[in-house]
């Protein structure tokens, strides 16, 4: 895992500099911190701070990231944590910018992502207020637009009091289970002139050194529970992108002669091919994931997303003993209900999944318990014709043989057994709240926190993903950001397409019609035009399998020589079998349900 330290490091903080307004102040909490980059769509509401962070923050940043839209420089500062584990700051322009950003801040609260998000204010001393702008660019409780979905807000109304928010809220998001915090700093206090020298704040930088932790009893009685069972299953959700992290999962695994089921929400947290590994990872659950529930007499959930609907999918035998690694408890507020269903454990284990699997190594033999059989290497997709999803895998496979890759993003109908991951880096997961148009800047500031790492960032995006966020790329361009960005384009919202073909079947009707009001065509737009227009490279749209492989090596050869690139690749529409299979079980559920 890299960390604000290794990409970029930055000076320290300027000695003998004497701050003079009140943003100067916010600057050095902010340095103190060692934040390297900050994200912004400029307001007039943090003209106090902006021009702190020009004029006097100096070479040790934070460094301004210009974006095109509130919405990804949120999305841009997911994408970082999502490699680094650690926060980026945010700038928010009053309560229209925080509006913009809605949707990027929840797919960060779902996704349990720290950040620190400043957000500002006009003047909460009316007189103080220019006329109409001001006005209309504050408001009574501003924080109240995100509260059911940021850790912790607050609104000071001084500078002393601004330092102290922003270092909690430092302290806040960095410990687990980690998501975003919100400050709002007033205008009239960043422009204060400072007539004697604030007590700065202690702050730490780099992970909070204290986490949660499960007692040592809980431990114990869940790995008794464990070493008892003769067929163990793991369920890994995300997990931390250290070595140590990645190896200590592999070796509870072996310790426990477990099976263990990923998931594509989740990222890369165990190496596919080992053959503890179910076959078949995907966003929904697979047929062989689902019979290795069926017949588990144990389950170890590690963080995993939606644990209760999973057991139910895969009707898991009530007599299995469920041990749960999670903070999800202590975070969950009820207005949403990202929290999933409640799910029947017999011990829970109150701290972060790597956590526990450290703790559980200590009472457990060193495996492997379980003599294991080699998985064979996925086999590459060579049938001619339209492009699918497989055949586009297996060419952008080919593409980058040999170059050390990070997947950013895959889209909905990727067949997981399609690519090994054999690193915590080699896959970063989905978005949390499954808001489109997160992908381009997701990518973004996952490419950004990469940099110098040798890897190259590859995104396969939908295309609805792609056109909601295509905005995002401007700024990777500006920051010279190499990126491979593949777009998947179906012309279709066909996730949508789906869901109107199922009302369709039900309501007895013409399910030919399932794409008006979906298809992205007449005209198509030029996707590959819209990354040429911000300074990027791009190719496209591609639409048969003789122009994909050629396209692919020159673009994996620009993106490797620093540019940032696009490729638009026409994709029949359709999921991975795997995915298919799911669904359809859901429809017989669904059926099942009306008929009783």
């Amino acid at each position: 895992m890299t960390t604000t330290d290794d990409v970029p490091a930055h000076p320290a903080p300027p000695t003998g500099r004497t701050p003079r307004w009140g943003s100067d102040a916010v600057v050095d909490l902010l340095q103190h911190a060692g934040i390297p980059y900050i994200a912004l769509n400029p307001g007039a509401s943090f003209r106090g701070l902006h021009d702190s962070l020009v004029n006097y923050a100096g070479d040790a940043g934070p460094h301004l990231l210009l974006c095109l839209h509130e919405e990804h420089a949120v999305a841009i500062a997911h994408g970082w944590a999502k490699v680094t584990g650690e926060p980026m700051a945010v700038a928010l322009h009053s309560n229209v910018g925080l509006m913009h950003a809605t949707m990027a801040l929840y797919n960060a609260w779902c996704d349990r992502v720290p950040m620190l998000v400043i957000g500002a204010t006009g003047p909460l001393d009316a007189a103080e207020r220019r006329p109409w702008i001001d006005w209309i660019h504050t408001a009574a409780d501003q924080p109240a637009l995100v509260r059911n979905f940021v850790k912790w807000d607050d609104t000071p109304t001084s500078v002393p009091a601004s330092l102290e928010s922003l270092a909690r809220a430092w302290d806040i998001t960095r410990t687990a289970p980690t998501a975003p915090t919100y400050v709002v700093l007033d205008s009239a206090v960043q422009e204060q002139q400072l007539t004697h020298l604030p007590a700065p704040p202690r702050i730490t930088r780099g992970r909070a050194a204290d986490q949660p932790t499960a007692s040592a009893d809980s431990i114990a009685r869940a790995a008794a529970a464990l070493a008892r069972a003769t067929s163990p299953v793991v369920l890994l959700g995300p997990g931390r992108r250290d070595d140590t992290a990645w190896t200590n999962r592999i070796k509870l695994a072996e310790a426990l002669g477990a099976r263990v089921i990923t998931d594509l929400k989740a990222g890369s947290t165990f190496p596919t091919r080992h053959p503890a590994h179910v076959p078949g990872p995907g966003f929904f659950l697979g047929e062989p994931a689902r019979q290795a529930l069926h017949d588990a007499d144990a389950i170890l959930a590690l963080g995993w997303i939606d644990l209760a609907g999973t057991l139910a999918q895969a009707e898991a035998p009530g007599s299995a003993a469920v041990v749960s690694a999670t903070l999800e408890p202590l975070l969950a507020n009820g207005w949403s209900k990202d929290h999933q269903g409640r799910a029947p454990t017999d011990v829970w284990l109150p701290a972060e999944p790597d956590t526990a699997v450290a703790d559980l190594l200590t009472h457990l033999p060193p495996g492997p318990r379980t003599p294991w059989t080699p998985r064979p290497a996925p086999v590459p997709a060579t049938k001619t014709g339209p492009i699918d999803l497989p055949r586009l895998a297996a060419t952008l496979r080919s593409a980058l043989t040999g170059v050390d890759t990070t997947l950013i993003r895959l889209p909905l109908g990727w067949d997981g057994d399609s690519w090994d991951f054999e690193h915590p880096l080699d896959y970063l997961g989905y978005d949390g709240g499954g808001g489109i148009g997160s992908g381009p800047g997701m990518t973004v500031g996952a490419a950004l926190a990469l940099r110098g790492t040798g890897r190259l960032p590859v995104a396969v995006l939908g295309d609805g993903d792609y056109l909601m966020g295509v905005q995002a790329i401007w700024t990777a361009v500006n920051q010279h950001v190499p990126a491979l960005i593949v777009v998947a384009n179906n012309r279709s919202y066909f996730n949508d397409e789906v869901h109107q073909e199922k009302v369709a079947l039900v309501r007895d009707r013409d399910v030919s019609r399932k794409w008006v009001g979906q298809r992205i065509a007449d005209p198509a737009p030029d996707l590959a035009g819209l990354a040429r227009a911000q300074g990027a490279a791009g190719y496209g749209p591609i639409t048969g399998q003789e122009q994909l492989a050629d396209t692919l090596r020159t673009a994996v050869h620009d993106a490797r020589a620093g540019a940032t690139v696009v490729v638009d690749v026409v994709v029949e529409t359709g999921y991975a079998p795997a995915m298919a299979a799911a669904l359809t079980r859901e429809d017989q559920a669904d059926k099942a349900e009306r008929n009783r």
